[in-house]
């Protein structure tokens, strides 16, 4: 077993979540895309925010993908909220 396998596995103990209710590697890819295409605090800031959302119930099924997305279009998104184009 790797060392994120066992720290995942020990993190949903002490939280009480089931590891098998994680994908991994879909959050590794978000975290990665808003690292590298936001800034690198938005990376666990997000990570948080989407399980706030998880929790709440109020996340759509769909919610890490669209966040990669944004993720992967912010300098578009951002260049065009500020009109820099």
């Amino acid at each position: 077993m790797n060392v994120l396998t066992e720290w995942t596995e020990l993190v949903c103990r002490e939280l009480g979540v089931d590891p098998a209710t994680i994908d991994r590697d879909a959050l590794l890819d978000l975290t990665k895309e808003v690292a590298h295409g936001v800034t690198r605090p938005a990376a666990p800031l997000t990570a948080y925010v989407l399980g706030l959302a998880q929790g709440a119930g109020s996340a759509p099924p769909d919610a890490v993908e669209r966040l990669t997305a944004l993720a992967r279009d912010w300098e578009r998104t951002a260049a065009e909220t500020t009109g820099d184009r």
